[in-house]
């Protein structure tokens, strides 16, 4: 696979530093990619875009999901799994998932996370939607995701790998063979490094979480615009699965006008035991899955929406009042302080609810060992599309595939090393191509960007609303090609303007794809092709750059991921 050619706008580096693995990303799957590098005597770099624990990983509530409960087994796991991913998973990648997850669980307790126990010191387990086991190990509550990242951050310290925080990754820098040779990035504020610059790496790990901030209303920081995937597809890499975005089913309805990221309330709540009802107190879930609430997401969050289309209601409602005040105090801390800092107390009420957008199931697509289309550039987290989660994540996975991915990415790269010898390659990247910079936005059409993708690519989707998406995507994007070739002017470089055009980058994509699929599937709801179609769409869609910046859009033979090598 050879480069777009393609980069964004940007003062050229003025500084550079070398290291072996250069991990962009601070979440689970990031700092685990680390410190396993840093373990093999890789020297490593993070470079993180806001602070080490800034990531989506501190905001997961639910937990990891992994058989390590009694009579709960691998296998068990994996059909799950399969089911809740509709027909699109690569069952040999959801097998090393389930089977290597357990053992990945226990290696991140010894780097330091605390699991809740019960009485006898054993993990704590408990259900959430699509299992039909409890399996998810969860800390603090309802806070798994901040106690993870704080154990990780604390390891990456006391292990002096060197960080650079508030950090934007830009491009990526290719040699002469088109390998992999390290990233360019901005870094703002004071600090050793300031400005544009640049780290030279024969091996780059993309571990930057998702792109919910594509939406309106998300659950996803505002720090998730999708940069990794725009990187990749630059670079010439493959994406794949973009239009299975994950809308969850629970989260706090601020109001119809809410922007911006909006407060989860977990799918562990659901697990424990509330019930989804209506204004008027009907469990309308019941009936409509043999799992009820504790169905797989899309499934509930299309059963959450047509009963809003069928009564007019801009919400639904999750009644955990018969928990009382101790559990949700000792259970659920994160959520219960939440809601009653946005006045409702589910202690006395039902929470009023609504989905929002969550997390991609799709991204730079990989390979088992989390290799890329382009020699020398991983990913893994919500950045990459392993084929674990096909067409609709199974809950709590998500934290699990970054554990376990990560680790084997790791491997990858020291052994790819060792087979070189101490005497690795130090990187030449070659010199930015003539061709002018990729044209960036201005800073207020992200809203517009998120404002086309919610009306047009969100939970509810047709031909019709898509086609208005893509054709205003088009507009956006031709006027800023546009202004660039008539004058060679584009917006002021800047993390504002890099993040907008990076969001329409992989809007662009989402709805490209999701125009392809004739079909309603996972979590890819078409409502003018309301079935599903295993014999014409059982298969992944494909995308990657042309270096013009039109789409290459195909799709798979089967279900089975292509090699990526």
């Amino acid at each position: 696979m050879t480069s777009t050619g393609i980069r964004l706008h940007a003062p050229a580096p003025g500084w550079a530093i070398s290291a072996d693995v250069v991990v962009v990303g601070s979440g689970v799957a990031g700092l685990t990619a680390a410190l396993r590098c840093e373990a093999a005597g890789l020297s490593t770099v993070v470079v993180t875009k806001a602070r080490l624990d800034d990531g989506s990983t501190r905001w997961a509530q639910g937990g990891i999901a992994a058989a390590l409960g009694e009579g709960d087994t691998p296998e068990q796991h994996l059909q799950d799994t399969l089911v809740a991913g509709a027909g699109l998973c690569d069952e040999e990648a959801v097998r090393i998932l389930v089977t290597e997850g357990p053992d990945a669980v226990r290696r991140l307790i010894s780097t330091g996370a605390h699991f809740d126990t019960d009485d006898d010191g054993d993990i704590q387990l408990t259900r959430e939607g699509g299992h039909h086991r409890r399996r998810i190990a969860h800390a603090g509550g309802d806070a798994t995701g901040a106690e993870v990242s704080r154990a990780l951050v604390e390891a990456v310290q006391a292990r002096g790998v060197r960080t650079i925080e508030n950090a934007l990754v830009l491009d990526l820098l290719t040699d002469a063979e088109g390998r992999t040779a390290g990233v360019t990035l901005h870094v703002m504020g004071e600090g050793q490094h300031d400005g544009v610059g640049a780290v030279h790496a024969p091996a780059v790990v993309l571990a930057t979480g998702g792109m919910g901030q594509v939406f309106s209303a998300t659950t996803n920081p505002s720090v998730s615009t999708g940069d990794g995937v725009a990187l990749a597809l630059r670079a010439g890499a493959e994406v794949s699965d973009l239009e299975f975005v994950q809308f969850h089913p629970t989260v706090l309805f601020l109001g119809a006008e809410a922007e911006g990221q909006q407060p989860l309330v977990s799918e562990a709540v659901r697990g424990e035991g509330a019930h989804l009802v209506d204004a008027g107190g009907v469990r309308f879930m019941v009936g409509q899955h043999e799992l009820a609430e504790l169905a797989p997401r899309d499934i509930v969050a299309k059963g959450i929406l047509r009963r809003m289309l069928e009564q007019g209601a801009e919400h639904m409602y999750l009644d955990a009042r018969h928990f009382g005040a101790e559990m949700w105090q000792h259970r659920f801390p994160t959520i219960l302080a939440a809601c009653r800092a946005n006045g409702i107390d589910p202690v006395t009420e039902p929470i009023p609810i609504a989905p929002a957008a969550h997390y991609a199931s799709g991204g730079v697509r990989t390979d088992a060992r989390g290799r890329t289309t382009v020699p020398g550039l991983y990913a893994c987290g919500e950045v990459a599309c392993t084929g674990v989660h096909g067409a609709n994540r199974l809950a709590s996975n998500s934290l699990l595939e970054g554990l376990v991915y990560a680790e084997r990415i790791a491997a990858d790269i020291a052994e790819n090393r060792a087979a070189n010898g101490l005497h690795a390659r130090v990187p030449q990247p070659v010199p930015e191509p003539d061709r002018p910079a990729h044209p960036l936005l201005a800073p207020e059409t992200r809203f517009a960007i998120q404002r086309i993708m919610t009306e047009g690519a969100g939970v509810l989707r047709s031909e019709a609303s898509l086609a208005r998406a893509a054709e205003q995507l088009q507009q956006l994007h031709g006027e800023a090609r546009d202004a660039l070739d008539e004058n060679g002017k584009t917006a002021e470089p800047g993390v504002d303007t890099w993040e907008a055009t990076n969001l329409l980058c992989v809007a662009r994509v989402l709805v490209a794809a999701a125009r392809m699929r004739e079909e309603t599937r996972g979590c890819h709801w078409r409502e003018d092709r309301a079935e599903r179609d295993d014999t014409h769409w059982r298969r992944h869609i494909v995308v990657r750059l042309n270096p013009d910046r039109s789409l290459a859009v195909h799709t798979t033979d089967t279900a089975d991921f292509p090699p990526t090598r």
